[in-house]
């Protein structure tokens, strides 16, 4: 695989998320959890989405990914985790299917972003932050203590949209 938009992965709602739908829109991908200490961030990843993404056909997407790997912070069921979000914090951005993040059984998207952005950048806990570009390329991430706005999160999502 040669950038993100060459991914695709299972939806919490079933469907197959093809990235190269967004071909040309920066990406924000995050593993998500809906019992962790950092889970209020959903509410800051849709403030994201919904200035700078939803509406905007050049915009950006952010993409959740559900994970059990940290503390077993995402034990439920799609209908669940998409309740769950939905319910308190109004997510609507697009949501993958819950996934491993981490290891041999990571999904080949964040074996992906493993690579491009090297051995720290592999995530350690949940609300891990990938940055891509409109050519579909890595080019930051951020921990979970980065939130994602305001901030360095949004600064990054904000300069990258003017690189058009």
């Amino acid at each position: 695989m040669t950038c993100a938009y060459d991914f695709h992965l299972p939806g919490l709602s079933g469907e197959t998320i093809d990235l190269s739908q967004f071909r040309g829109r920066p990406l924000l991908i995050v593993n998500t959890a809906s019992k962790c200490g950092f889970t209020p961030q959903y509410e800051g990843l849709q403030h994201l989405w919904s200035l700078y993404g939803r509406d905007y056909p050049d915009g950006m997407t952010v993409l959740g990914v559900p994970s059990n790997d940290f503390g077993e912070q995402e034990p439920g069921s799609a209908e669940e985790i998409k309740t769950f979000c939905h319910r308190n914090y109004g997510v609507s951005f697009p949501m993958a299917a819950r996934a491993h993040v981490k290891g041999p059984d990571a999904i080949p998207l964040f074996k992906w972003l493993g690579k491009e952005g090297g051995f720290l950048s592999r995530p350690r806990w949940n609300f891990y932050k990938y940055l891509v570009n409109r050519e579909g390329h890595l080019v930051r991430w951020f921990t979970p203590l980065s939130k994602p706005t305001p901030g360095r999160v949004e600064e990054a999502v904000r300069r990258i949209l003017l690189d058009h």
